[in-house]
């Protein structure tokens, strides 16, 4: 049922979400009054949410699962901003030549880009699940898959045999995804092994391309990643802040918004 959402009720269900993880929890009345949505559609929103493991469903209302610090399940991520993660997607495409070899970060917009190269002669290691689901069988790209372990949800693969199959590879690209991303705090991650992973993606590679929404330049997640210096290009959506685009385009980062 998530997956047919449409962009009013990804909206809708985003302000549930950030609503009831701001307050701990809300009634399903509160929740129609503050959406503007009918009780009945609240609890199906609700039922949507409590399947993705976002909150927690009690009789009249809901309580949130999620802390301060932690990052929204994939399954809700997936649904937001598809339209600009497929133009940020085609740009990425865009910059990689035939023949390069590329490794492709975890996350819902590198996993647009992954599905972006399927038709590519490229080698590509994909550093997830869900992207290593996208690009199997694509007849002109060589696949090439790393060890690790999945991460629940986002299938994204992490731990030592991980970082052991980067260290054992150069790559002419990285695409790296990110939770944050500003220029005083460089490129950021919720999860501490996701965060060595991209470490040791961005090592790996001679030009490293960070992908990101415009929402991400607003946040710094706990796990430090890279400064901005390590990056070589930034590919976000039209509507991320100037200050901070300009500031990375002074320290100089290719900024490009698509």
């Amino acid at each position: 049922m998530a997956g047919m959402a449409s962009t009013g009720s990804t909206d809708r269900l985003r302000r549930i979400t950030d609503a009831v993880r701001g307050s701990g929890q809300l009634s399903v009345a509160e929740l129609a009054e503050l959406t503007g949505a009918s009780e009945m559609t609240v609890r199906r929103d609700l039922e949507v949410l409590s399947d993705q493991g976002v909150l927690e469903r009690y009789r009249g209302g809901a309580r949130s699962l999620l802390l301060r610090g932690e990052e929204p399940p994939f399954a809700l991520r997936a649904q937001e901003g598809t339209e600009a993660k497929r133009r940020i997607a085609a740009a990425v495409a865009e910059l990689i030549a035939d023949g390069e070899s590329v490794v492709v970060d975890s996350g819902t917009t590198c996993l647009e880009v992954a599905r972006a190269l399927e038709d590519r002669r490229l080698t590509v290691m994909p550093l997830s699940l869900h992207a290593a689901n996208a690009l199997t069988g694509a007849p002109r790209l060589k696949l090439l898959l790393p060890g690790g372990e999945p991460r629940s949800g986002e299938l994204a693969l992490t731990g030592p045999l991980t970082e052991a199959s980067l260290a054992a590879l150069r790559f002419d690209t990285a695409v790296i995804g990110c939770c944050g991303l500003t220029a005083k705090d460089g490129l950021t991650s919720y999860d501490l092994s996701d965060a060595a992973v991209k470490r040791a993606a961005i090592a790996s590679a001679r030009r490293v391309i960070a992908v990101a929404d415009a929402a991400k330049f607003s946040r710094t997640a706990l796990a430090f990643v890279a400064p901005v210096s390590a990056l070589h290009a930034v590919v976000t959506d039209e509507t991320a802040p100037d200050e901070e685009t300009g500031a990375m385009a002074a320290a100089g980062v290719t900024v490009r918004k698509v």
